[in-house]
Parts: structure tokens; sequence; C-alpha cells
């Protein structure tokens, strides 16, 4: 057997190969120097070309913006006396209407009457008085039950 041939270097002719170009290289991306980019309307094969135009689709309107405003309401606390409020049934402002209906203090009042030995009818005066019925407050607008004040 013959011993191993080694490797001659190469002729001095010929150019030495080298690696072939990146992908970048070959399709013109990420170009930076010494890659110069290509001038339009320069060299042998460009004609004063400019890029196709694009077809351009129309621009949606943006949606209007609705701002609402939202007023948040304290509890209203009722008492015998009218009170300015907003309506949460019609949401007007309003200052509400006073409807006087009795209650537990209207009939303990005319119970107490009766004991004391007013039976001639005189025991029936605290239905007639405000000051010991219950308070109704309807809307004078829509006329919705809004709260009511208990005395008792």
């Amino acid at each position: 057997m013959s011993a191993p041939a080694s490797h001659l270097p190469a002729p001095t002719g010929y150019p030495i190969p080298s690696a072939p170009p990146t992908y970048e290289e070959t399709t013109g991306i990420n170009t930076y120097p010494p890659y110069p980019a290509p001038e339009s309307g320069h060299g042998p094969n460009m004609k004063s070309m400019n890029p196709p135009p694009y077809p351009s689709q129309p621009v949606p309107a943006p949606n209007p913006i609705t701002v609402q405003t939202v007023y948040v309401q304290q509890p209203v606390t009722f008492y015998d006396r009218p009170v300015q409020m907003c309506c949460p049934s019609c949401n007007k402002m309003i200052v509400t209407r006073l409807s006087h209906t009795s209650g537990a203090l209207t009939w303990l009042s005319c119970g107490s009457l009766c004991l004391l030995g007013c039976v001639a009818g005189c025991c029936f005066i605290p239905f007639c008085i405000d000051a010991l019925q219950d308070v109704d407050h309807y809307c004078p607008s829509c006329q919705a039950l809004l709260g009511t004040y208990k005395r008792l």
C-alpha cells in the first residue's frame, strides 16, 4: 500500500473559493455598509421606476366615545319636612310632596286617651293631628313613593 497523499496547496492562478453569500446579502435585507443599497432610477437595468402603488383601504372612522356622567346620591334621610332630592324614578330634581298616614304613634295615642276616659269621640283626635302621624314622601312629578318617616 502506498502512503497517504498529502494535500497540495492550490495553484496560484486560481482564486481561493470563499463562503457563499448570506441570505440577507442575496435578498437585499439589512444591507448595511459595505453593501450599499441600490438607488432607484440608476443602474444598468433600472429605469425611473417608482414602487407600485398599494391599494389603499378606507380608514374606518373611530367610534365616538360616549361619556356618561353618573351622580352618586347620598342616602336621603326622611323627616316630617319636605326634602329636596333627585327622584330615582324620573331622575328630576324635586322637592318631595308629603302625605300623612296613621301609624303606631297615632294608635297608641288613641288607646291612651280611651284608657283616660275620652271615649265620647275625643280619643280620635290623634288621627287629626299631623304631628302624631307617619309621613310618606312622594315625587310630585311621577307620583312615586320615595320614602316614609315613621314616628315610632
